[in-house]
């Protein structure tokens, strides 16, 4: 499973839930991760990237409060002044309909990883993101991959 060299890849994992930001950090460092920084929301989230952090991939949950995953990559990707705007950016998250799927990627999501995850599961949408980058596009009504 683990043919990557990660060991330069930095991480922002943003998670409300404690145990899941620990159960994804835990994976990460397994996998022998670069920097793994953690945010409580997509505010907490905004607010560090704002100060100058540029993570390689951002993990976050879709559903938490202040701001969610969904409005969080919306922000992030219309955001002129973020250095993390083209960052990959992979969605963990309980909902497996496809309309929340596809919701997540219409704003901009690279790959969506279903709840509960495992540490293969996780390394393939870090494998599919790390080793097959894709073209940013920023038209009238989108921003992403």
């Amino acid at each position: 499973m683990h043919g990557l060299n990660l060991e330069e890849v930095s991480f922002l994992v943003i998670e409300d839930n404690p145990f899941m930001r620990s159960l994804i950090k835990t994976i990460l460092v397994a996998l022998r991760t670069g920097p793994v920084k953690e945010a409580v929301d997509g505010a907490d989230a905004l607010k560090l990237l704002q100060s100058g952090y540029a993570p390689d991939i951002i993990l976050l949950d879709r559903d938490m409060p202040v701001l969610d995953g969904v409005e969080f990559v919306r922000m992030l990707r219309t955001a002129e002044n973020l250095a993390s705007q083209f960052t990959p950016v992979i969605m963990v998250s309980a909902h497996a309909d496809m309309h929340k799927v596809f919701e997540a990627r219409d704003a901009g999501v690279h790959e969506y990883l279903v709840k509960p995850l495992s540490a293969k599961s996780l390394y393939m949408r870090i494998s599919e993101v790390v080793s097959h980058p894709r073209t940013f596009v920023k038209a009238q009504r989108y921003a992403g991959p």
